[in-house]
């Protein structure tokens, strides 16, 4: 199915694909990318296979996590992000933090709250973060356009939010918190740090 991203329900319909467990395409503010909720506490979909199943992509790289406001990182994180590194969000920044797995063990996990007003509200209306990887099968170039997309991945993906096309655009800088409190700048995207 195909909903264009400036229909009336286009937000209420992502949202309850997701909510279900479904992978969907969604434009973000940076280019289009497959998203499907994250498991938690009230979902446990294994959503995260089901993307890199798509992808053909190994388990060692994990996907980032979009969230719909700066605050709720707080939720899932101890560490101190600077208040100029904050101060990017809403927008094309992934800021990668520590996280603690269920059986207390420390991992890094990637959030970004990004700069597009209708993804914030849909993520809101899920109740929880959703993954974002790029629009691609694992090792080619990341897809900018509804048609090829529809005619790559329609078969593989339960929705396609059309928002036209995304060429050229460039992906999110990516930051890590490190233990000390520094920030190391992992990838270079559309935001200068």
């Amino acid at each position: 199915m195909i909903c264009r991203k400036c229909d009336e329900e286009s937000i209420n319909i992502a949202s309850d694909y997701l909510k279900c467990g479904k992978v969907i395409v969604i434009p973000t503010d940076t280019v289009y990318g497959f998203s499907a909720i994250v498991d938690g506490r009230h979902y446990s979909y294994h959503t995260d296979e089901k993307i890199r199943a798509i992808k053909g992509r190994g388990e060692e790289k994990p996907f980032i996590q979009l969230i719909s406001s700066p605050s709720d990182l707080k939720k899932y994180t101890r560490d101190l992000v600077p208040d100029e590194i904050l101060a990017k969000w809403p927008g094309p920044l992934t800021i990668v933090v520590h996280t603690f797995k269920k059986n207390g063990e420390i991992t890094t996990t990637a959030f970004r709250c990004p700069d597009d007003e209708w993804l914030r509200k849909v993520i809101a209306k899920c109740g929880a973060p959703i993954y974002s990887t790029s629009l691609n099968r694992s090792g080619q170039p990341v897809m900018d356009n509804v048609q090829d997309i529809k005619r790559e991945f329609g078969n593989e993906v339960d929705l396609i939010i059309d928002d036209g096309s995304k060429r050229g655009n460039v992906p999110s800088t990516i930051v890590a918190i490190e233990i000390d409190g520094s920030v190391t700048v992992v990838r270079k995207g559309a935001v200068e740090i």
